[in-house]
């Protein structure tokens, strides 16, 4: 499974790309996607939009997991940080890609083992992980932890959506004789 991880951000967004086989993870790519504060919110939420478009074809993956924004205190930026990752979200759906959205404490969790570790503690994580030469960039670190959080937690979602599916073909069986009857 090739998984692409977006860190979305209005002036850096983020990416990595990742591929899972069985336990061991093996890094293809990443990057920052650097977007021109000069120009107008419109053609800035562009930019991510079409570099997202470019890097899935370019890489391939068949998932994709995104950072999911916080709430800060400051509502504009809030905002601005909403619509970078709704750019970033449309480049990943027109791209038919299966979408999983992760929080920064549960990627961090996944990666680091703390949900509150900071930025050069996920960057060390990242590169011993996928046994990278050098320390990948902030927003490249995030974005290929965001991919690693997601193949350390599929598995996990598939085994859980099994179980579910057991059980709700229990609860809609009818008895008959004592016995339950698809």
């Amino acid at each position: 499974m090739r998984i692409i991880g977006i860190d979305p951000g209005l002036r850096r967004t983020g990416f990595g790309v990742v591929e899972c086989e069985g336990a061991r993870l093996r890094y293809i790519a990443s990057g920052t996607i650097i977007v021109p504060p000069e120009q107008a919110l419109a053609q800035r939420l562009k930019v991510i939009l079409d570099n997202i478009r470019e890097i899935v074809t370019d890489t391939r993956p068949d998932v994709s997991a995104i950072e999911k924004v916080f709430v800060n205190t400051n509502p504009t930026s809030t905002l601005l940080l909403g619509q970078a990752r709704g750019a970033a979200l449309c480049g990943l759906a027109d791209s038919r890609l299966p979408v999983h959205e992760y929080t920064a404490l549960q990627i961090k969790k996944a990666v680091v083992g703390n949900g509150h570790a900071d930025k050069t503690q996920v960057q060390e994580m990242v590169k011993r992980l996928l046994t990278l030469d050098d320390t990948p960039t902030a927003d490249s670190a995030d974005a290929l932890a965001c991919a690693i959080c997601h193949a350390h937690i599929a598995p996990l979602k598939r085994r859980l959506e099994q179980v579910a599916g057991l059980h709700a073909g229990r609860r809609t069986g009818r008895l008959r004789g004592g016995r339950l009857v698809g």
